[in-house]
């Protein structure tokens, strides 16, 4: 018992980890390279608010694929379990960092929370054997 909710809470940990280091490095290297300023964030064009938007997206579904491939049984729960963390820590975000973009741009990173973590464990489910997956 012990050893599956350990590895439950590392497949959850490695998922999230994934998706935020990957976040904050494209971030990184975006404003790195001058295509957008995070002190500036809410004067980007709308390019550049869709191309954080998609990188982050594709982000979280690769660390939502990762937690499901990783879980122990119940991958979907626990893809879903980071879509719901990444929810409120969205939240908490947009309330504190208001002012620092537009509102869509806030509203949006909310709502992909969940969607991205049902489909990165959907793209796991699909490509396991069904034999391997216990959902």
């Amino acid at each position: 018992m012990a050893n599956k909710t350990l590895k439950s809470i590392g497949a959850v940990l490695a998922g999230f980890v994934t998706g935020a280091v990957l976040s904050v490095g494209a971030d990184f290297l975006m404003e790195q390279t001058n295509m957008m300023s995070m002190e500036n964030f809410k004067q980007s064009s709308a390019a550049v608010l869709c191309t954080v938007i998609l990188y982050r997206f594709v982000f979280n579904v690769a660390g939502c694929y990762l937690t499901a491939r990783l879980a122990p049984d119940k991958p979907m729960k626990h893809a879903l379990i980071i879509g719901v963390i990444g929810t409120v820590l969205s939240i908490l975000g947009t309330i504190a960092m208001w002012d620092l973009a537009i509102p869509a741009y806030n509203l949006t990173i909310i709502f992909m929370s969940l969607p991205s973590a049902w489909l990165g464990a959907k793209l796991f489910l699909a490509t396991a054997g069904k034999a391997e997956v216990k959902e």
